[in-house]
């Protein structure tokens, strides 16, 4: 008998090291299965310069870099990479729909994107709702609506999607979008298949938990999925509490075809092994 729990954790019954176990398998080839399309965050690992970062993530069988502005989409394209999420504005998260003197700079700003993230290949631009600041939820449903709404026609000719991101109202203090149940209704009332949820993982684990389930329910109104180990938002493996290969195929239960990008922050000395690892885990 193992008599603690770090001899547990180092070995399973057939002496596989436990973050393999944790993947579900070895990945005795170094090839990804190709069910999940896995990309990743730059802002996660901005110590490395993008072009070789781009050259790193190719190697791994990644598909993309994602939360990139408009001058880095070429970078990483020519390694061959997409950018599966683009930003559209310098507003950042405290200041957005949710206010409607904010609508007509935001506007602007997604206008003049949208078309370029078209013509990039870009699929999404990610949004935000804004900070409360004592405003109640519904009077902030309504206020996004309208500002998104009038986004919707543009987005719909050139196929481009605009996702807002679920966050957690803890660490983002008083932000608004922070549970499913308000980001579902806000994609009812803005009513067009051009504006999805990006669904946070790590995010929705602090603010509602039961993540498989919600998954299920909400995955009409998600149209992009990001990924951090609870808590601490750092490596998806056996040191935190959400078992991503579960998760992962409950993604791909529901027939989701976009991408799954890693939004981690690595403690490991090697930011890359530590990537290639996590990646490993969700590739199911």
């Amino acid at each position: 008998m193992i008599s603690s729990l770090a001899g547990a954790a180092a070995v399973t019954a057939v002496g596989v090291p436990f973050t393999a176990a944790f993947a579900g398998e070895e990945n005795k080839n170094g090839k990804l299965k190709g069910n999940i399309r896995h990309s990743v965050s730059q802002w996660c690992y901005g110590s490395i310069p993008l072009d070789e970062f781009a050259s790193a993530c190719k190697t791994m069988g990644l598909e993309s870099i994602e939360l990139l502005g408009e001058k880095d989409w070429a970078v990483v394209q020519k390694h061959g990479l997409a950018c599966a999420v683009g930003y559209a504005t310098d507003f950042g998260i405290p200041k957005g729909f949710n206010r409607l003197n904010n609508h007509d700079k935001l506007v602007a700003d997604f206008e003049a994107m949208i078309p370029k993230a078209a013509a990039a290949g870009v699929p999404n631009l990610i949004c935000f709702s804004g900070n409360r600041e004592g405003m109640t939820d519904s009077d902030g449903l309504i206020n996004c609506a309208k500002g998104l709404r009038r986004l919707m026609p543009l987005a719909e000719k050139h196929g481009v999607t605009i996702v807002m991101e679920l966050l957690n109202s803890y660490g983002h203090a008083d932000y608004q979008c922070d549970k499913s149940p308000w980001g579902a209704a806000l994609c009812e009332m803005v009513g067009s298949e051009r504006f999805k949820l990006l669904f946070d993982i790590y995010h929705m684990q602090i603010m509602e938990g039961n993540i498989i389930e919600n998954i299920r329910k909400y995955h009409p109104y998600i149209g992009h999925y990001h990924t951090g180990g609870v808590p601490g938002r750092n490596e998806l493996d056996e040191t935190q509490e959400l078992y991503y290969p579960a998760i992962m195929k409950a993604i791909l239960a529901t027939g989701y075809k976009g991408f799954v990008g890693q939004e981690f922050v690595p403690t490991w000395d090697d930011k890359l092994k530590a990537l290639k690892a996590s990646v490993e885990i969700c590739d199911v």
